[in-house]
């Protein structure tokens, strides 16, 4: 047992060296955008590690033993980066962003905002692979990253903190409320991107006329 812990807490380590490394790197990539484009997709950004108590249940739900071996291998959000935009279009010009960075390896993607899931949720999701260096040599850890607007945090944030207070099962008419108010969440994203659009050709046309 005592080997075992040793174990894991070697493990959860490297995982905060790897958030070390993602944050960095993510800092990194939307200061070199901003640069580029003029602007920041970025409304804000929320990283964060699991705890023991936290690891232990889900790998537990998953059906293995608590051992650094099967945190490793069957756990790929053990670090959490969130980002929140203003657009849709911003989302998935972070989602390029990160594709294109040559300091990550993109694993899986999972694109919840053109198929939401049966609940409503929308977001967009990346598992990258993060180098951290150590004197043994380089090694990759996994790490989810949730691009999603500021209209799908707050319904993400209101569903969670519903769910959390039913124990058991959500009640159909509960479940049903929320999937329509996702549905109204998209809209506004829609309206908000197209707006958005409209401002970018005013300030496009402003441009033209002073410089003539």
């Amino acid at each position: 047992m005592k080997k075992n812990e040793q174990e894991i807490n070697a493990l959860l380590m490297k995982y905060r060296f790897a958030m070390q490394m993602i944050e960095t790197e993510i800092t990194i990539l939307i200061q070199e955008f901003q640069e580029i484009h003029g602007y920041n997709p970025v409304e804000h950004k929320k990283i964060r590690i699991k705890s023991k108590e936290s690891i232990r249940e889900k790998i537990k739900r998953k059906g293995y033993s608590y051992k650094a071996s099967n945190i490793l291998k069957y756990l790929d959000d053990i670090i959490g980066v969130r980002i929140v935009c203003s657009f849709l279009t911003d989302v998935y010009d972070i989602v390029s962003m990160i594709s294109e960075s040559s300091n990550l390896i993109v694993k899986e993607k999972k694109d919840y905002i053109t198929k939401p899931k049966d609940t409503g949720y929308s977001s967009y999701h990346l598992i990258v692979l993060v180098p951290i260096y150590l004197q043994s040599g380089v090694e990759y850890l996994s790490c989810e990253i949730q691009i999603r607007t500021i209209a799908m945090d707050f319904w993400a944030s209101i569903n969670h903190k519903i769910s959390y207070k039913f124990k058991e099962m959500i009640p159909d008419e509960v479940k049903k409320e929320m999937y329509e108010y996702s549905v109204i969440i998209k809209m506004l994203d829609q309206k908000m991107l197209k707006l958005n659009d409209t401002v970018n050709k005013y300030k496009s046309e402003n441009k033209k006329e002073i410089s003539m």
